[in-house]
């Protein structure tokens, strides 16, 4: 599995999570295999403005990205990881603070996916 993290600056496993990965400053990306982390490296962002939060479906879709943990996101880009086969799960911003937790959370006890309907509409008062 080779899973996304919205990251800050300078990204890497001590990174702190981003909290709207469609403006994160990079994507640290870990491979995981049997719960183990294999290997750590960066994909930049792309810029917000043209396709909005869908355009990093794409980047990370050409990265061989089939996971990513966020701690929320809007109805387009949630679709668009589904139909790229990228699997979304949750870990709130406050309990899981940095890549390396979520990496551990991911790999020890597990996070929820995240599901279509829990995705943001728009209204101002969610998380994403």
């Amino acid at each position: 599995m080779r899973v996304a993290i919205p990251s800050n600056n300078p990204g890497g496993m001590d990174a702190a999570r981003s909290e709207h990965f469609g403006h994160c400053d990079v994507f640290t990306v870990v491979k995981l295999e049997d719960k183990q982390a294999l290997e750590v490296g960066l994909v930049e962002n792309v810029p917000h403005g043209a396709g909005g939060c869908k355009a990093p479906v794409t980047v990370l879709q050409d990265a061989g990205v089939t996971a990513i943990v966020v701690s929320g996101m809007g109805a387009r880009p949630m679709q668009g990881f589904s139909e790229a086969g990228i699997t979304v799960y949750y870990a709130d911003n406050n309990q899981v603070p940095d890549v390396k937790s979520a990496i551990e959370k991911l790999s020890g006890s597990g996070l929820p996916e995240m599901h279509s309907t829990q995705a943001c509409t728009g209204s101002g008062d969610c998380q994403h």
